[in-house]
This record gives C-alpha cells, sequence and structure tokens, in this order.
C-alpha cells in the first residue's frame, strides 16, 4: 500500500509540477535536438582547404580549437562563409569567428522568431540553432578578456522565440544574464546559454529526466568549448528545469562554482552525489511555488531531494526577498547581490 501511494505521488509530480515558467498547463511531449551542428554533411565533405575539416562526432572541442587556431585569418573567413551555421555552432571555435558566423546565419533565416535576434549587429551571438523550436546562446561583455564568467542555464518553455521576450524578463536566460553582468561589469562576461530542448508547459518531459540528460551532454560539451578557446572555468546558474540539467552534467562539468535556483532537484541526493569540484550553492525564495513539488524521485518521475535543504549540503544563497519562481535576478534582492559575488569569484 506504501508503495502505491508513493507512486500517486510521483504521477501527480508529472502532472502537476517542475516547469521553468510557464504556468498551469499541459506539456507537449518534445523531440530533444542532438548530435552535431546543422549543416554537417556539406562540411564533411568540403575539401575547399585541401583537407578534411574537424567532425565534431569524432574530435573534442579541444582538438577543434587546436585546428582553427592553425588556420590563416583568410581560411578561417572561408569557413565563416561557406558554413556559417556549423562554425557558429561548433564547440571549441573562437568566440569572434563564433559571432560572425551565426550574424550570417541568422541574416539567411527568415523567420519572424529570430528577427530581434537578426536585428542587432552589435549581439553577440555564440550558438544559433534553428532545429527544432531553436536554441540560442548569447554573451553580455568581452569573453576574450573577461577574467571571470558566468554561465546562465534557464528552466521550461525556453526557446529561441522566448529567449529575450519581454515579459517576465527575469524569467528569460537573456534577462537574467543582462542583469548578473550590469552588477559584475567590467572585467566579467556572462553567457545566456539556451543550448538544449527544454520541456514545454507542465507534464511528462518536466518531471522526467530524458531531455536534461540530452541537455548534459551539450552543456558539458559547451564549457569544454569555452575552455578550448581559453575561457576562465566559469560560475553555472542554473534555473529550475536547468537545474535537472546541470546536476547531470555536474561530474562533466568544467565549472568552479554550480548555483541552482528554484530547483525541483538535481537527480542527486547530496552534493558528494554530484562527483563535482565545483563549489555547489542553492536558492528558494519562500513563495516560489516550486516548494510546493515533491522532491522525490520514484521510477523516474521527479527530480529527488531539494537542493535548497540543509540535509543536501549545498552553500544557501539568501532570496527571502526575491519574488516568485522567477525573481532570483531582479535588481535589488539579496539573491542577486549574492549571486554577483559568485560570479566575481569572491570565496567563503
Amino acid at each position: 500500500m506504501r508503495r502505491y501511494a508513493r507512486t500517486l505521488v510521483a504521477v501527480a509530480l508529472a502532472t502537476t509540477a517542475v516547469s521553468g515558467t510557464a504556468g498551469w498547463v499541459s506539456g507537449n511531449t518534445q523531440q530533444a535536438v542532438t548530435g552535431p551542428p546543422p549543416g554537417i554533411t556539406a562540411w564533411r565533405a568540403d575539401r575547399v582547404l585541401g583537407r578534411e575539416l574537424p567532425d565534431p562526432e569524432r574530435e573534442s572541442p579541444a582538438e577543434v580549437g587546436r585546428f582553427f587556431r592553425g588556420l590563416s585569418e583568410r581560411d578561417r573567413n572561408t569557413l565563416v562563409v561557406r558554413h556559417p551555421l556549423v562554425v557558429g555552432n561548433l564547440d571549441g571555435v573562437p568566440a569572434v569567428l563564433r559571432y560572425r558566423a551565426n550574424a550570417r546565419a541568422l541574416k539567411a533565416v527568415h523567420d519572424p522568431r529570430y528577427a530581434r535576434l537578426a536585428g542587432d549587429p552589435h549581439r553577440q551571438i555564440l550558438a544559433f540553432d534553428p532545429r527544432g523550436r531553436g536554441q540560442v546562446a548569447e554573451v553580455f561583455g568581452d569573453l576574450d578578456h573577461a577574467r571571470r564568467v558566468s554561465v546562465v542555464v534557464p528552466g521550461s518553455d525556453i526557446d529561441a522565440g522566448t529567449f529575450d521576450r519581454t515579459a517576465d524578463v527575469y524569467g528569460t536566460p537573456a534577462g537574467m544574464a543582462k542583469s548578473l553582468y550590469a552588477r559584475t561589469g567590467r572585467g566579467s562576461a556572462v553567457i545566456a546559454w539556451a543550448g538544449y530542448t527544454t520541456p514545454v508547459g507542465l507534464g511528462v518531459d518536466a518531471a522526467t529526466g530524458s531531455l536534461a540528460e540530452a541537455g548534459a551532454d551539450r552543456l558539458a560539451r559547451f564549457t569544454d568549448g569555452l575552455a578550448a578557446d581559453g575561457v576562465p572555468a566559469p560560475a553555472v546558474f542554473c534555473h529550475s528545469y536547468g537545474s535537472v540539467v546541470c546536476g547531470l552534467a555536474a561530474s562533466r562539468l568544467r565549472a568552479r562554482d554550480l548555483v541552482v535556483l528554484g530547483s525541483p532537484g538535481m537527480r542527486a541526493d547530496d552534493v558528494g552525489a554530484l562527483h563535482t569540484r565545483a563549489r555547489v550553492w542553492a536558492a528558494k525564495d519562500p513563495d516560489d511555488w516550486i516548494g510546493r513539488v515533491p522532491h522525490v524521485e520514484i521510477a523516474g518521475l521527479g527530480h529527488g531531494p531539494d537542493p535548497a535543504s540543509p540535509e543536501f549540503g549545498a552553500r544557501r544563497v539568501p532570496a527571502d526577498d526575491a519574488h516568485g519562481h522567477t525573481g532570483y535576478f531582479a535588481p535589488g534582492t539579496e539573491s542577486l547581490h549574492a549571486f554577483a559575488r559568485i560570479a566575481e569569484g569572491v570565496r567563503g
């Protein structure tokens, strides 16, 4: 009877919880975008440089980085022009080339979802993948010269169309990243990374780990790519379902700090089970609805213990004045102040 009751709890969790921002709506099952960047077939066949180009399925971001560092500026530009979607999404490629490639790719894709991204030539788009609902990463600050770097990983209902929406700004990756960058400023850079297929609404996707597992692979490779480009190990801020992604990626993640906020769980029993050398932090404000979600994992449903609980062992981030599920990065809050100190590498 007890086992049956626990299963009912898990089913209730699957149907009532664990979204990022969407609210109480039915979920739609999503197919994760995985594998190499779009345009890879033409890339693999191209011998314009008189040799094979690096294959992201066989070669690591470090190997990709060495290949591009060995090219002349002319050869780099040739690849940007011929293969903008590959160069723009290939981890290990220098950031400045990715910005250039993604600017070209955005101009070539006539889709209203991307109008805001394509309309400003000063935006530093580090990734743009139009497959599925669209994936985007954007840099705020000077990534090439930053002493401290942060990455923001969002939760559910985020894609290319909602990446920088004007409603519920601090529930978007662009809004969270901009707010953090405004508090850290010169010498820092913040990356808004919407580089995985997120759940839509409240449904089975949000209560299970399949999309998070695919996202964890992409996030780990992304941080490997930053390292290959000489970027310092980042502080990674993971919101809502994004914390599930970060939990599954933790042991492979090149990060100095791992910060979860509004988390439904990290699919780990405690900090030790994450197998990371990063400092682990957690924030949850008193009126965040995520606090009403049962923190269980049964038969693949749910994401385990609350990272903000004392038993989990994470360092606690003060968040009493944050508001709701998406208020952690709002200006003036204790949580944003603490996030900025973590981003700046303050110890303690």
